[in-house]
């Protein structure tokens, strides 16, 4: 027996166990999609089965629904009809509740097997680790690549984390750059009805305040694009996005309220707009960027992984 044959046994029987809990946790997460698909028919069917019920008990009792088909002669050929789509609905009811017996039975048998499993993914990687220091300690050649592979996947690590960190921030900079947009879009739109539709006071009182709310979301929009700014720092990308400031005045429109002014507002707002699109789409280009970054910095990590794990079961 070699000195790593005890270890080598350990690691295929935890990797066994591994892939087993992996395969129990994919049907686990089916079967809750089924019972769940399952619980919204059973109500829907179970709201049937009541109409049902109730149609039959109006014709069984009386009332003016029978009296209506005794005088049309069909009470008796309506009952039988009623009574036949409840027997209908009540199988149908009794089937899916059965159905959801059995997905609740499995559900109860997949977790108290994964339950049994235990957490053979630590199990795994507690042993790769002591399996890579008795390399490293035994001066097997091996261990020198595994202090590089190592070495690396810190590296790796490290650079994805960031890379994830600045995605998020961006995501959430666009979100923020997205609503000062809707609200520009919004005064635009009431500009265009003032210019065109005579619009009025109201047209005025409406687009103001879409200018007001996307002039408070302009200054979260700005903290949001400095937040992304230290991020793409972090991550050697130098950038300082700013946003135009959003022109919230309103004396024109008390004094000065005609189709001239109108549209000297219209072309501000609409070149707002397009400063704040041009802002919203290099944010975006830069998130698919850091994006695609994250992609390729996965597959690394994961290349890395695989390799370790080739070379601490050889």
């Amino acid at each position: 027996m070699t000195l790593f044959a005890a270890v080598d046994d350990e690691i295929r029987d935890a990797r066994d166990r591994a892939r087993r809990r992996d395969q129990l946790t994919r049907q686990r997460a089916t079967l809750l999609t089924q019972i769940e698909e399952v619980r919204g028919m059973l109500a829907d069917l179970e709201r049937q089965l009541a109409k049902e019920d109730r149609d039959v008990a109006k014709l069984e009792q009386g009332g003016f629904a029978a009296l209506l088909a005794g005088l049309t002669g069909s009470k008796e050929e309506r009952l039988a009809r009623e009574r036949a789509e409840a027997v209908a609905a009540r199988q149908r009811v009794t089937g899916q509740r059965t159905r959801l017996a059995w997905l609740t039975g499995d559900l109860r048998t997949t977790d108290q097997a994964l339950a049994e499993l235990g957490n053979p993914h630590h199990e795994l990687e507690a042993l790769l680790v002591r399996k890579e220091r008795m390399l490293v300690e035994s001066g097997d050649p091996r261990g020198r690549e595994l202090a590089d592979i190592a070495a690396r996947l810190a590296s790796v690590s490290a650079d994805l984390r960031e890379h994830q960190e600045a995605q998020q921030v961006g995501a959430a900079a666009g979100e923020a750059v997205g609503y000062v947009l809707r609200h520009l879009g919004g005064a635009r739109g009431a500009s265009t009805w003032d210019m065109f539709s005579n619009g009025g006071g109201f047209a005025d009182m409406v687009e103001h305040g879409h200018l007001r709310q996307a002039d408070e979301a302009a200054w979260h929009a700005q903290g949001a694009l400095d937040r992304f700014s230290r991020e793409l720092a972090d991550i050697g990308v130098g950038a300082a996005p700013q946003l135009p400031k959003v022109d919230t005045r309103w004396f024109a429109d008390v004094f000065f309220d005609n189709i001239i002014t109108d549209a000297i507002k219209h072309q501000r707002i609409a070149r707002t707009a397009e400063a704040v699109r041009e802002v919203a789409e290099w944010v975006a280009g830069m998130v698919n960027q850091v994006s695609a970054r994250c992609g390729e910095l996965t597959r690394q990590q994961e290349s890395l992984a695989r390799r370790r794990q080739e070379v601490l079961s050889s």
